[in-house]
Formats: structure tokens, C-alpha cells, sequence
């Protein structure tokens, strides 16, 4: 079995831009922080009591339910899929390793918004 290499998943992420990734398009033609106003607003994030788990990334929840409708998924495919492939992960800004939203953050955050 081969040992992963320093460089092995940056050059992996770069041979998924080279075919044509359709997140990084995705990502070229919509301006997602374009939204984050009305998104701040709507879920009242600078209203946050001090204590506990700061919420994840408004904009970047909004691209998790993005992802969800474009794939017809369920929270709880959603949990495992974000973790599971690296272009959900670089489309999201995550790296690997961090904490990503698990089902109940997803299903909160869009009874939340809806």
C-alpha cells in the first residue's frame, strides 16, 4: 500500500480542477456572500448569548443546503458526503480533519431559515 505523500491531496484536488470540477464553476458563476446579509439578518447571528458552540459559517450553510437540493439529499447523507469527498470539502472551505455540520446542524439550520 502506498504511503501518502506531502503533496498527495493538493495534487489530487488539482487533477479534479483539471477535469473540470463543477463546484469550482459553481463557486466562479455565483457570488454566495451576496446573500450573507440577508442571512445574518434572517437568523439573527449577531444576537448570540455568550457560551457555547459558535454556529458554523452562515454563507457556508447556505452551501450545504445548496449542495443538498442540487443532490436530492437527505441530513443525514449530507453529514457523511461533506465528509466523504474533497470537492464537497474545498467548494465549503473545509479542511480535512475539521469539524464539518453534522444532521441535526443541517436539519437546524433550515428549520431556522425556513
Amino acid at each position: 500500500m502506498h504511503a501518502p505523500g506531502l503533496f498527495d491531496l493538493t495534487d489530487h484536488l488539482a487533477r479534479l480542477s483539471a477535469m473540470g470540477d463543477p463546484f469550482e464553476a459553481l463557486d466562479c458563476h455565483v457570488n454566495f456572500e451576496v446573500f450573507r446579509p440577508v442571512l445574518v439578518e434572517v437568523l439573527g447571528y449577531g444576537e448570540r448569548p455568550k457560551g457555547g458552540r459558535p454556529p458554523y459559517d452562515a454563507v457556508v450553510m447556505f452551501k450545504v443546503l445548496v449542495l443538498a437540493l442540487m443532490h436530492n439529499l437527505s441530513d443525514e447523507r449530507m453529514e457523511f458526503l461533506i465528509r466523504d469527498r474533497f470537492s464537497w470539502l474545498r467548494f465549503l472551505g473545509f479542511q480535512i480533519g475539521e469539524p464539518t455540520p453534522d444532521q441535526k446542524t443541517i436539519w437546524l439550520f433550515r428549520e431556522k431559515l425556513t
